[in-house]
């Protein structure tokens, strides 16, 4: 019975443990080497390949830097009305100049001129002079205040004033200490936030900025802003409030808001159109309000020929519209080099996979030599090969073929630029068509000729079918390859010849439009995995091989 009821358990391993559990156990062991294994390439792929993709996906929706640099004119916009053809009242330009000062004084204000300029030319410029100018506002009761109580403005006492008394003792501390350290972080009076609130918060905008900068409140001078939003306060505090208070530097808030209230002084909006006509633009206006979502379509509509407006999408001006044109250049061809290493490339394969193996090794070195060779200079040899006064040029005059005066033109236009990468990517037809005619038994051929057929018929009925694969798997190589090429358009293209790769880079690295560089690198990648999907339904991508 003892016998019966062991045999009848759960099968042990030499362990003593149940021997399923022991086969799992030892699985997720494996599993887990395995996947040790390629974790240093996974980590790469990620890395160098998921990350830059991602982040090029984002970059051509991203769009927060005018939410961020200009946060109260933003929202003074949403009740603005583009249409109504009139620019906006003076709070707007009021929340502008509290902007633009903060903007300014960060050196972030021309880096929003550079992008808005993408959408509206002459904003940059705009920008950049109103940086220089917007220090003015608030001079006038920087001033007068000054007239009042010599020591006011200063910022050890405008810091005191501003400041809770713990914030104070931080900064006094932190002074004394000289570690290196940053600046503490703004406190405010509560009973300054009560009577002040405008001023309050733009002078926690100000620290903020001098403490990114490593400098202290209590040196660096207050920016003029803040005492144009001190006058609108003053303006509105109840008198009684401000007697309570013990202004800056011994400074009678209360006589001051006398003061003040007779004192002539330039509004805002005044301001920025002294600084620049421009600001009364409507057209200004829009493009702020039209780009201030931090997300846009716009980058992507510009990469089709269309702009984002204050009314809504439209078709760029007909002298712009270029981008339709260089994508299907791009994709017409890519598929003319794809086809051109067809044809040249297989009878160069079918010579190598029957030819003995001592004379198909010899010119497969011919084959690969070009891999030897850098890219620029292979390139860059085309280059002086197609030129009108170039070699090809000349053996065919001397020849007779051409005319000294009809020299045909190669370079620089697309028939120089199919023809260098057409020799640039034959390899790469070549060795996926070599590997798989390698595999075709010769024998199929001699049973179909032993049949009766032609060798034409046999070649096209036999032998051709199975190279398919190979075709395949060079097709997809080449088209990928020639659709993201830059190198070679770029120097044998000229204006004709270029590829939607090469506008991708001037983005790149010369407008520095990286959102529109983003958004057409999105449209290419796209634009692949839509034609590599119709392949695969047409072909099937588990035909497409290697060798073997």
């Amino acid at each position: 019975m003892t016998d019966t009821a062991t045999r009848s358990g759960p099968m042990l391993a030499a362990d003593g443990r149940p021997l399923k559990k022991s086969l799992h156990r030892a699985l997720r062991r494996q599993k887990l080497r395995a996947l040790m294994l390629i974790a240093p390439l996974l980590l790469f792929i990620l890395i160098t390949f998921i990350f830059p993709i991602g982040d090029m996906l984002f970059r051509s929706v991203q769009n927060d830097i005018v939410s961020q640099t200009l946060p109260r004119t933003v929202v003074a916009l949403d009740d603005w009305d583009y249409e109504s053809n009139e620019a906006p009242d003076d709070p707007v330009y009021e929340a502008l100049a509290r902007d633009f000062s903060i903007a300014a004084a960060q050196k972030i204000h021309s880096r929003l001129g550079s992008r808005l300029n993408y959408e509206n030319t002459g904003m940059a410029s705009l920008f950049r002079k109103s940086g220089r100018g917007v220090e003015d506002i608030g001079e006038t009761v920087h001033d007068a205040l000054e007239d009042l109580a010599g020591d006011s403005t200063e910022p050890e006492n405008m810091a005191a004033f501003m400041g809770s008394d713990e914030w104070i003792a931080e900064l006094e501390a932190w002074t004394a200490a000289d570690d290196g350290s940053r600046a503490p972080p703004y406190l405010p009076d509560p009973a300054v936030v009560a009577a002040l609130p405008q001023t309050a918060e733009l002078y926690a905008s100000y620290a903020g900025v001098v403490r990114r900068d490593d400098d202290s409140p209590l040196k660096e001078d207050v920016f003029p802003i803040v005492f144009h939003v001190m006058a609108q306060d003053l303006a509105a505090a109840d008198t009684a409030t401000l007697a309570a208070l013990d202004g800056p530097g011994g400074l009678d808030l209360v006589a001051a808001k006398e003061m003040l209230a007779t004192l002539e002084r330039p509004t805002a909006k005044a301001a920025f159109l002294d600084i620049d006509d421009d600001w009364a633009d409507v057209g200004v206006w829009g493009t702020i309000k039209a780009f201030s979502s931090p997300y846009t379509a716009g980058y992507f509509l510009a990469a089709a020929d269309l702009s984002l407006t204050p009314t809504g999408v439209e078709a760029a001006p007909e002298d712009e519209r270029i981008y339709r044109t260089l994508f299907l250049r791009t994709l017409m061809m890519s598929l003319t080099i794809t086809f051109s290493c067809i044809l040249l490339g297989y009878p160069v394969a079918w010579l190598l996979a029957n030819l003995p193996l001592r004379t198909a090794n010899v010119l497969m070195i011919l084959v690969l030599l070009p891999f030897w060779t850098s890219l620029l200079v292979r390139t860059s040899s085309w280059k002086v090969l197609l030129q009108q006064q170039g070699v090809i040029n000349d053996t065919l005059v001397w020849i007779g073929l051409v005319a000294d005066g009809n020299r045909l033109a190669l370079i620089n236009n697309a028939t120089g630029t199919i023809i260098a990468m057409t020799h640039i990517l034959l390899p790469f037809m070549i060795l996926p068509l070599y590997s798989v005619m390698k595999t075709i038994n010769p024998s199929y051929l001699r049973a179909a000729k032993s049949l009766g057929a032609t060798d034409w018929t046999a070649f096209w009925r036999v032998y051709f079918p199975n190279s398919v694969p190979g075709i395949g798997a060079g097709s997809i190589l080449v088209f990928i390859l020639a659709i993201g090429y830059y190198i070679t358009p770029e120097i044998v293209g000229g204006t004709k010849g270029v590829f939607i790769s090469n506008r991708i880079a001037y983005h790149i690295s010369s407008s520095l439009n990286w959102g529109l560089a983003a958004a057409l690198g999105s449209i290419l990648l796209a634009l692949v995995l839509v034609l590599y999907w119709i392949y695969d339904r047409m072909v099937g991508i588990d035909n497409v091989k290697l060798g073997g």
